[in-house]
């Protein structure tokens, strides 16, 4: 009796290290990529997510994934997990900013504003 239930409670205790193990080793993020991109004309952008954001001391989710309409960005309500193509065509349109645009303006405006951060293209867009 005394070993089935060993044997029960290592089974159980097992099971859940294979739980945590597995969520555990989910990756971060390392590039940015969207599935509007069909053809590149670059190597999707280098940038490690979770990196990112603690060098740059960012905790609120809404600094970088605003949401909005009609070409006016709402700080306050937060898109994350929500790809940008959802409302950035790759050509944009009236009131819309082009995808790498928009790209291009969140990451760029914010490193020239803070003085830190690649603005060149080649520091981000690194073939691999």
């Amino acid at each position: 009796m005394m070993r089935k239930w060993f044997s029960l409670v290592l089974v159980a205790q097992l099971a859940a290290l294979g739980v945590v193990t597995a969520a555990s080793s989910q990756e971060d993020m390392k590039d940015i990529k969207d599935p509007a991109f069909v053809v590149h004309r670059r190597a999707p952008a280098v940038f490690a997510h979770d990196a990112h954001n603690e060098k740059a001391a960012i905790t609120d989710c809404v600094v970088c994934h605003h949401s909005g309409k009609n070409g006016v960005q709402d700080k306050t309500t937060s898109s994350e997990g929500t790809p940008c193509s959802e409302c950035h065509s790759v050509v944009g349109g009236q009131n819309v900013t082009p995808l790498a645009r928009a790209w291009h303006r969140q990451c760029m405006d914010c490193h020239r504003k803070v003085g830190k951060g690649p603005l060149a293209c080649g520091d981000c867009h690194k073939p691999s």
